[in-house]
């Protein structure tokens, strides 16, 4: 099983520049067309939030018109930039977004991979959290087939990163009480997160949590202390995650035109 992941594409109207510089829809198309052209062709594509970047309807639009063109089924999760009921209203075919409670979380049970969702977004707040109902809702998922190899997905990432700005928005509640269920669940292969617009790796509950790169813009990567936080236009990137013989391999790509491949002759 092949799946692709992105994360953080903060989409705008065409032309809607964040920050006067950064025009997120001019980045997704190619990222679109990335993984079309990708062979094999990955099994589903997972998009971890912030999947735009003020939560309005028209941005959901775009978003939902520029999506369109993948030719792969993929799993949308909400971000701190999201509003939920917003994304649910954009995307009413999608079943597993819509239910009847507060939180968008879900699982797909299709794949070899099982795939468990988590919701961590505080509405209107930067930082997320994880209060005793998602967590429990989790462990209930995982309880019913402890045995099945497993991936969580979930927006904000468990753990500190060095990058103090985004660790003060971080995962702020329920990260502990996160690694101790993860932890009681051996086949748990992956928790994978977005948020930081980089690739990042870190054991926890004895698997290995993960974030991705952005489709667009990345942060800067200062360790320790600054005075503010920062963004820088590094390659737009993605993952690709590879089930195979019971064990799951990733790869970092960048989004982009680049020179060859040649022969090593």
């Amino acid at each position: 099983m092949l799946i692709a992941q992105i994360t953080d594409l903060h989409m705008r109207t065409p032309g809607d520049k964040a920050y006067g510089i950064i025009d997120p829809a001019a980045f997704l198309g190619p990222a679109v067309r990335a993984l079309n052209a990708l062979t094999p062709r990955p099994d589903c594509v997972l998009i971890t939030g912030d999947l735009t970047d003020l939560g309005r309807p028209h941005e959901y639009q775009a978003l939902r018109d520029q999506l369109q063109a993948l030719e792969i089924p993929y799993f949308l999760l909400p971000g701190n930039h999201d509003d939920r009921a917003q994304l649910r209203a954009a995307f009413p075919d999608h079943g597993y977004l819509q239910g009847q409670g507060p939180f968008i979380q879900y699982a797909v049970e299709t794949y070899p991979l099982r795939l468990l969702a988590l919701d961590t977004v505080v509405p209107m707040k930067s930082h997320g959290e994880l209060c005793d109902e998602r967590l429990g809702w989790l462990a209930a998922r995982l309880a019913e087939q402890p045995d099945r190899p497993t991936l969580v997905l979930m927006h904000h990432p468990p753990f500190q990163t060095g990058i103090e700005h985004m660790d003060d928005i971080g995962l702020l509640a329920g990260g502990p009480e996160l690694e101790r269920i993860v932890a009681r669940y051996p086949r748990v292969e992956r928790v994978l997160c977005g948020h930081l617009h980089r690739t990042i790796f870190r054991r926890f509950g004895g698997t290995i949590a993960s974030t991705c790169p952005g489709t667009a813009h990345q942060l800067a990567l200062e360790l320790g202390p600054r005075p503010t936080l920062q963004y820088i236009m590094e390659p737009p990137g993605y993952q690709l995650h590879w089930w195979h013989d019971g064990a799951l391999v990733t790869h970092h790509a960048v989004i982009g035109e680049y020179p060859g491949p040649y022969p090593f002759a």
